[in-house]
């Protein structure tokens, strides 16, 4: 009796420990998302055009997905995925695994950060399911790029979801075909305490309210779509600039000879 008790307790302990590392995995790939997502808003004529994340029904980031030559597997990459509600706001991020897929971009790379941007009710259909296969469940094609998109360009109104990649700083649009897209559902649970089918349906369509520690990403999210996330990003560069500029300035003036520096302003008049 003492044996299976003693039993009983190492397993417990072994699973409250699993649950909170997988929650704490979860979180951090939640930030991490968040932080792609204000990088490729914020890089100046190279992001994801402002009108294409103002239409779009959901977003989903896979932060350093990893792949070698054209082909990505199973360990590929795991992501977050939230969608626009009938209210304005955006849903609870739902949690979700990408493998499969082919790539005619970017071969050899070993780190690449995905957006995808849900534009249409069957991309957005097919990504409530459980299990999506791009190109097949849902059309997808390689999207523009850009702080706006030009007159000239089509948004296709026709394909579901709009992909783009970037890769050691190199961003663009990528074509994701042949890629399968399922709930994780380990983080689900550990997250939301949530598992099966449904759980992937209810989070993004609302039914499950936003708990405290997703709220960050969410937040990111909207100042995205909003366009100050973008604003934000550039006047922080523009500080970033400004204050290299006058610690050059110091640096210079620290290694000019006494003789070199410019004379003090002065207030008083000169003497005639």
């Amino acid at each position: 009796m003492r044996k299976l008790f003693v039993l009983m307790m190492a397993l417990a302990l072994t699973s409250m420990s699993w649950a909170a590392t997988a929650k704490e995995d979860a979180l951090d790939r939640l930030t991490k998302a968040g932080d792609v997502l204000k990088e490729v808003m914020g890089a100046p004529d190279k992001g994801i055009p402002q009108e294409v994340v103002e239409k779009a029904k959901c977003i989903a980031i896979v932060p350093h997905m990893v792949k070698g030559g054209f082909i990505f597997g199973a360990q590929g990459g795991k992501g977050v995925a939230t969608c626009r509600l009938a209210s304005g706001g955006w849903s609870a991020p739902s949690f979700f695994a990408v493998t499969g897929g082919s790539w005619g971009l970017q071969i050899g790379v070993e780190g690449i950060d995905l957006v995808m941007t849900i534009m249409n009710d069957a991309g957005m259909k097919a990504l409530l399911s459980n299990k999506v296969q791009l190109g097949g469940d849902a059309s997808a094609a390689a999207g523009p790029i850009g702080r706006h998109v030009s007159a000239n360009t089509d948004i296709k109104a026709d394909t579901g979801i709009l992909t783009y990649s970037r890769a050691k700083g190199l961003f663009a649009g990528a074509t994701l075909n042949g890629a399968s897209i399922r709930q994780d559902d380990d983080s689900t649970k550990a997250v939301y305490g949530l598992s099966g089918e449904e759980a992937y349906k209810r989070l993004l369509t609302g039914q499950v309210p936003a708990p405290a520690d997703v709220r960050p990403f969410l937040a990111t999210v909207r100042s995205a779509v909003s366009g100050s996330l973008a604003e934000r990003q550039e006047q922080k560069k523009e500080a970033a600039k400004e204050n290299a500029e006058r610690v050059d300035e110091k640096d210079r003036a620290k290694g000019m000879p006494q003789s070199d520096r410019p004379a003090p302003a002065t207030s008083e008049e000169p003497k005639k």
